[in-house]
């Protein structure tokens, strides 16, 4: 499975990666562990075998600590945070129902920056969405979304689009609390994830992946996707916290493209699954910019690559059986 470039690298001090066992998480913990960096990752409950493909990564027996946290629970985050340069925020609370997500994300959020304010952390990188940006209908159809751009949180809420109004309220007040307080705080803004598996459990993007593969439907919903690589986003988080002249929000989106295009390029490279056997027409979305992101030096994988490395992972971990 294609990774990271490995090199020998100094010591580069102490940071947090809250939610460090999910898809994102556990990639973003790698490429830290790989770049030599002592990494503290957040996690319900360090013992769980859920998150022993942690402690098995390259340098994590030497430079990784798995602590127990949760978002809601401020003085745990404050244990865990304390000490570190550095913060990726990377976790989401586990809501009980979709209506309940705003509340618990905008606390979750907050609590991670005090606990940051707290003990001085020199930058704090939180992980958001591009449903932070999407859903505003005010924005010009020509124009690609950039990073001026924010999903207008009343018509979420009119829409009942839950997910995308407790992205753009977390984020926002992410920001309103950095500049009341001067912490140093960016963000990234990635679309759909897809990419290999690191944990033993699939995650929503894996499993949509997976079920074009599988489930062979006589109509598929053509929809149209932003996509971007799990690795490309771990890059992209490492790289606005170490760029001194990062700031702000940088959106993070390699591909856009329609189901029916990713179902092309896997027919090609695994021919004989079970895919589906025709296809509603696709609609376009606007367009979304990652500009910002690569004048900062980002670059980003080949869709081909990320399908191929995406379906490789699965058939490893018996996704596709």
């Amino acid at each position: 499975m294609p990774a990271f470039k490995m090199g020998f690298q100094k010591l580069q001090g102490t940071v947090c990666v809250t939610g460090a066992g999910g898809f994102l998480g556990s990639w973003v913990v790698h490429l830290l562990l790989s770049k030599n960096y002592l990494v503290r990752g957040t996690v319900r409950d360090p013992l769980d075998e859920k998150y022993a493909h942690l402690n098995q990564l390259p340098n994590a027996s030497s430079n990784l600590k798995l602590v127990k946290a949760d978002l809601l629970d401020y003085p745990s985050l404050f244990s865990a945070i304390q000490g570190c340069s550095g913060v990726f925020h990377v976790a989401s609370p586990l809501p009980s129902s979709p209506v309940d997500l705003i509340e618990p994300a905008v606390t979750g959020t907050l609590n991670v920056l005090k606990a940051c304010l707290e003990a001085k952390v020199e930058r704090v990188v939180v992980v958001s969405s591009g449903a932070a940006l999407m859903m505003n209908p005010s924005w010009p159809d020509t124009r690609a979304m950039d990073e001026s751009c924010w999903s207008d949180v009343e018509h979420c809420r009119a829409i009942e689009n839950w997910y995308c109004a407790s992205k753009t309220e977390a984020e926002s007040k992410a920001f309103e609390f950095g500049k009341a307080n001067g912490l140093d705080v960016v963000s990234a803004c990635p679309n759909l994830i897809f990419g290999p598996i690191l944990q033993p459990t699939a995650n929503a993007s894996s499993l949509l992946l997976a079920k074009l593969l599988k489930e062979g439907h006589d109509l598929e919903d053509n929809r149209h996707h932003r996509i971007v690589d799990v690795r490309d986003v771990a890059e992209a988080l490492v790289l606005v916290y170490e760029k001194p002249e990062a700031q702000g929000r940088y959106i993070c989106t390699s591909h856009s493209v329609h189901v029916k295009d990713i179902v092309d390029i896997l027919k090609d490279e695994y021919p004989s699954y079970n895919y589906p056997k025709n296809f509603t027409d696709g609609q376009q979305k606007k367009e979304m910019s990652s500009e910002k992101l690569q004048r900062l030096g980002w670059s980003y994988r080949s869709l081909q690559e990320t399908l191929v490395d995406s379906v490789e992972s699965y058939k490893k971990a018996g996704l596709l059986d």
